[in-house]
């Protein structure tokens, strides 16, 4: 099996080092070159034809997010952004991901040489990821919206329209009539999530998500999806209640689970250890929504590389929970739907454009009224 070649483009000759080291004592993957900016960058991409690059935002000659842009334009091609931990950076980095990047490294700090070798094992998964990732540049938005409404396959035809007001009514405060979404995701998800939560109306059911992040990215993430969508998104903290028309993101490094208070559902956020490799782990999250929710919530899988969350789908789904899973063309990486669908955890594989109308039309089939 052939190498997966990978080309390092930073402005930092430690940080350009490092990486080359990291990559060369790997089996399956080598450096093809190093450039120390954009310029460089753009000759040698078009002399060594890498498979994945690796990107740093901040460079000199040309910003790292123009850079992206253009190559997204002109030649795209899977990229791993290497951004730095600040919240500014934070901010740049979901800019790059809605620019095509597959994914991104955290470059840590303050001691670098020791946090790039902790971090080794992520950036060799994560370069790994992008290597088979089937990952374009952004279409826009609105010729998306068309072609979903052109193409919607026919058993979603009586689907309710993702922004039509939808009649929801309230329950009883009982453990038994409260509905949930939970949504699992890593590479390729932040922009699959913001497609799900933005076709969501103002008053859905409350959604807990678990998305694989490092600590220091996900109060941003939720942030720029919350001035994006009809519900309120915001970063999950430990003991809130979990209301309808609100969505929770697991703390980057941090397990998300679903408790109860009572009749109500709160947030419960731990430091245990990784779960499949993972902190936050889907796992963590769809075994307690299967726990403490069952029949009354909708299990989701999005793209992603590896298993977490498989073995609990199917927990949700032996609970009563009704489980999707995105489709292979739709996903940047088919790995976390692939093994869910594998053990039989999912009852419906579903393009992603679909997804939201999907779970609203769930909902609502019981009289056209969705019970929360």
């Amino acid at each position: 099996m052939s190498k997966i070649r990978v080309l390092v483009v930073d402005d930092s000759a430690l940080i350009r080092n490092l990486m080359k080291e990291i990559i060369d004592r790997t089996d399956d993957m080598e450096t093809v070159g190093v450039a120390s900016d954009p310029l460089v960058a753009r000759e040698l991409i078009r002399s060594l034809d890498p498979d994945v690059i690796t990107l740093d935002i901040e460079m000199p000659k040309m910003d790292g997010l123009d850079f992206l842009e253009r190559l997204m334009r002109l030649r795209p091609m899977p990229v791993v952004m290497v951004s730095t931990l600040t919240e500014r950076g934070a901010d740049t980095t979901f800019r790059a991901l809605e620019l095509g990047a597959v994914d991104f490294v955290a470059k840590p700090k303050l001691g670098i040489t020791q946090g790039m070798s902790d971090c080794a094992n992520e950036i060799r998964e994560k370069i790994r990821a992008a290597a088979t990732s089937k990952q374009v540049r952004r279409r826009d938005p609105h010729a998306e919206a068309a072609s979903v409404a052109a193409t919607a396959p026919a058993k979603m035809l009586n689907t309710v329209r993702a922004d039509a007001h939808v009649p929801f009514v309230r329950g009883s405060p009982s453990a038994g009539t409260e509905k949930i979404i939970a949504i699992g995701a890593s590479t390729g998800g932040t922009e699959a999530i913001k497609e799900v939560l933005c076709r969501l109306p103002a008053h859905s059911p409350a959604v807990v998500i678990t998305q694989h992040m490092p600590p220091g990215f996900t109060k941003s993430f939720a942030v720029r999806l919350n001035s994006l969508c009809k519900i309120i998104v915001k970063e999950a903290e430990h003991g809130e209640r979990v209301l309808p028309g609100h969505a929770y993101i697991a703390p980057g490094g941090r397990h998300l689970a679903l408790g109860r208070s009572g009749a109500n559902y709160v947030v419960e956020i731990s430091d245990d250890a990784p779960v499949n490799r993972h902190r936050p782990s889907v796992d963590v999250l769809f075994s307690s929504v299967a726990l403490n929710a069952g029949a009354n919530a909708i299990g989701v899988m999005l793209t992603g590389m590896g298993k977490d969350g498989a073995a609990a789908m199917l927990e949700l789904k032996q609970k009563g929970a009704f489980t999707i899973a995105q489709d292979e063309s739709s996903c940047v990486v088919f790995g976390m739907p692939r093994e869910a669908i594998a053990i039989g955890a999912v009852e419906e594989i579903i393009g992603l454009s679909h997804i939201a109308d999907r779970l609203i039309s769930k909902f609502a089939e019981a009289g056209g009224h969705v019970r929360v």
